[in-house]
């Protein structure tokens, strides 16, 4: 029998396969990473434990905080140490909750096993150590690897050039072990990475340089190369570098990246958040890698912003765990889309719905149509509330059946394009999902305000299951 919820049966962590995780018990709550670092309030950054059982009397609220010890880390992303990449092993148990700090360099690990509904914290990976062993800080993406080590991307050495980032290596205590790149293979920026150990490959994306994006993001720095453009092909699991792919003007900000969740599979997808397409990865027959644009959005004409035209910034998507549907969120535009992808080539628009956005009715701005006609788009309202931000993480009910949704992209820029999302607080919406013929509805039962926090409005960021999810967890 696999493990659920975190306590080692049989078998390991999580699933034998994606298509039996499918069939994995449904989720009661959910852990959202809540940051009040950038938004002028004095206070640690917490962990929301979210009721997300229907039939719970808390059903849609904030359960249990966890506050971190220090402030200004700016959560992030997320991940496990354990996941069904060790699904084979036994010994190991999916119980602890990685949390690196953006900002601070600090990487915390929770506890969510004594107590799923009340997570404790367990220990802080200090950032000196990393740099001390490694040169490596700005950590971001952690994945939990079939050895039992865990594997963190980071984005900059301490002064926030991209040319220091690279991946750090903990072992199943949590300490430190080295540098996992090979001398020479660093990545020119990093960002997020996903490897498929029977194609003996690790494939990473890049975001830019600390030292400009915790800045805000001006569109100078582009041009003047403080933002990556590129894929960075890795050997699995010796860490050397194997291939750079330029994905060139088609492919600025390469974000998230995922392969399919088949294991025999030798292609995936990154959402690239400023040309906003999602560009598909695949090998060769010849062993090396290739890619192509699989879906482009095209940008707003508009008035009334700081551009006459407004990319669609995809910043975040994910698969299914079927590798039938791919969901990627337009922050700005301020659309979910729904693709069907059976056919990886030729990704076909199956479900849109418009929860937000800088275009949305009452907005400043205005989208232009074919005729100059001015236009914006309906956004319904849930529980009285007007919807703010845009459409930002993602997480899939293992089944798929429901997506949740939150909207804070990074503190800094959160103030940048939507100053009334650091002002009045993020909120989680739910969106439930036609899986035979596609489509996308809004759950009018749903809405996690994070405006009404007891310490004042934070902001929502990446959203994890205790038992895994299609972003988190890995097959071998």
């Amino acid at each position: 029998m696999s493990n659920h919820g975190g306590d080692c049966c049989k078998s390991g962590p999580g699933y034998a396969t994606p298509l039996l995780a499918m069939s994995g018990l449904r989720e009661n709550i959910i852990y959202v990473a809540a940051i009040y670092t950038g938004t002028g309030q004095d206070k640690p950054d917490y962990l929301a434990t979210v009721d997300v059982d229907p039939s719970s009397s808390t059903y849609s609220s904030v359960i249990h905080r966890l506050s971190m010890p220090f402030l200004g880390d700016e959560l992030h992303h997320s991940g496990w140490n354990s996941c069904s990449s060790c699904h084979s092993d036994p010994s190991c148990e999916r119980r602890y909750l990685i949390l690196p700090s953006l900002l601070s360099g600090r990487i915390y690990v929770v506890d969510t096993k004594t107590n799923p509904k009340e997570p404790s914290l367990h220990r802080v990976v200090e950032p000196a150590e990393v740099l001390e062993k490694t040169g490596l800080a700005y950590p971001h993406q952690p994945h939990c690897l079939a050895s039992g080590d865990l594997l963190v991307s980071c984005l900059g050495d301490k002064d926030g050039n991209a040319g220091g980032s690279g991946f750090l290596l903990l072992d199943s205590e949590f300490n430190v072990k080295r540098r996992w790149e090979k001398e020479g293979s660093s990545p020119l920026f990093g960002y997020d990475f996903w490897y498929q150990p029977r194609h003996e490959t690790m494939i990473s994306t890049s975001w830019g340089a600390p030292a400009a994006f915790t800045k805000g993001f001006d569109l100078k720095d582009v041009s003047d190369g403080l933002y990556g453009k590129h894929l960075h092909v890795y050997s699995w699991p010796e860490g050397e570098l194997k291939q750079i792919l330029d994905l060139g003007d088609n492919g600025l900000l390469p974000l998230e990246i995922r392969f399919l969740h088949d294991p025999t599979k030798a292609t995936g997808f990154t959402g690239c958040a400023l040309s906003s397409t999602i560009v598909r990865f695949f090998k060769n027959e010849d062993e090396t890698w290739s890619h192509e644009v699989a879906i482009s959005v095209k940008p707003l004409k508009v008035e009334n912003w700081i551009l006459p035209e407004m990319p669609g910034l995809i910043t975040d998507f994910l698969i299914s765990l079927d590798d039938r549907f791919l969901y990627f969120s337009n922050w700005l535009h301020g659309d979910i889309r729904q693709y069907n992808i059976e056919d990886p080539k030729n990704p076909v628009l199956t479900g849109q719905l418009h929860v937000g956005g800088l275009v949305q009715k009452g907005s400043h701005a205005f989208a232009l149509g074919e005729e100059d006609e001015t236009l914006q788009f309906d956004v319904p309202m849930i529980k009285d509330q007007r919807l703010r931000g845009g459409p930002q993480m993602f997480q899939l009910s293992l089944d798929g059946n429901r997506l949740y949704v939150t909207n804070s992209l990074f503190s800094v820029w959160d103030k940048q394009f939507y100053p009334e999302l650091v002002e009045k607080g993020s909120h989680m919406l739910q969106i439930d999902v036609d899986t035979d013929k596609g489509g996308l509805s809004i759950n009018p039962n749903f809405f996690v305000d994070f405006g009404s926090e007891p310490d004042g409005p934070s902001l929502a960021h990446e959203m994890r299951y205790p038992g895994g999810d299609c972003t988190s967890d890995i097959w071998v």
